[in-house]
């Protein structure tokens, strides 16, 4: 696979730039999208003219999570049926979230996401396999207990529970706060910036950038990191069929929005209108 669809792949200055390509979608994250957003992370890790991976998205929106129905996916589903049931959803889940977002997050080489607009959920995944996050001043992520779970270790346990108990949205400079991300930026300046880092991390040797990468994981994994992982999918699971109880507590939105997505854009609008008071 070196066509790709739904991604754009260059390399120069031994920088690999892959940037999310579904703009009038606001870049959700498709099953295709994500095959070749694996093929690509890979493909830049065996490369050797590779020494930064960063990841990018065209227009407002780095990724508004997964994708629940486009024309498009549901083409993608209709020729590649899943195994109905629990077993099927698993399985799936299983090998486009866990397997492949830790694939991503182990890559041997120094990786960055550039994050602008919309990260929700499936967004916020792949950003958080990177290992530098810059985000723009208008980015608006959105978590929750999703398939690869890696919130925990990304945001101190206290802050992460005060968040996702109330499924909110937090901007780039909170997210900079709470220890999301790296850096929060202004956006007319987040590629620059971005790019500028890459470009020096790239100047260093780059076994030694593996090295320092894999001690840094490792330290993690000797916390528990990847058991972790495995065991909130798990978590996933049985939350998500938690939702399906007739005697859930929070609306259901008409068409494929998750209910928490909707909470949370409730309440994001709710603020808005308070601030403009």
């Amino acid at each position: 696979m070196t066509d790709y669809r739904f991604i754009r792949y260059d390399v120069s200055e031994y920088i690999a730039r892959i940037t999310l390509d579904r703009e009038r979608y606001r870049n959700v994250q498709s099953t295709e999208l994500l095959h070749e957003l694996d093929h690509a992370i890979r493909r830049a890790g065996a490369d050797i003219a590779v020494r930064v991976i960063v990841l990018f998205a065209v227009g407002d929106h780095f990724s508004a999570g997964h994708d629940l129905g486009t024309p498009e996916e549901m083409a993608w589903r209709e020729q590649n049926p899943m195994q109905e049931g629990t077993r099927g959803f698993y399985d799936r889940t299983w090998s486009l979230y866990v397997d492949m977002h830790l694939a991503w997050r182990n890559v041997g080489k120094p990786m960055l996401a550039a994050v602008q607009g919309y990260c929700i959920f499936g967004g916020w995944m792949v950003a958080s396999t990177a290992d530098i996050i810059f985000a723009a001043d208008d980015a608006m992520f959105l978590g929750s207990l999703f398939q690869y779970f890696a919130i925990p270790y990304d945001i101190h346990p206290r802050r992460a529970k005060e968040l996702l108990f109330q499924g909110r949205f937090i901007n780039g400079a909170q997210a900079c706060e709470l220890g999301l991300v790296n850096r929060a930026v202004a956006r007319a300046g987040l590629e620059g910036e971005t790019m500028a880092y890459a470009r020096d991390v790239a100047q260093n040797d780059p076994f030694e950038m593996r090295m320092i990468k894999l001690a840094v994981n490792q330290a993690q994994d000797q916390q528990g990191f990847t058991a972790f992982i495995h065991a909130a999918h798990s978590m996933y699971m049985l939350n998500r069929t938690g939702e399906k109880d007739p005697d859930y507590a929070v609306k259901v939105p008409e068409g494929r929005r998750r209910p928490m997505v909707q909470v949370a854009l409730e309440r994001y609008r709710q603020e808005q209108a308070r601030v403009k008071v």
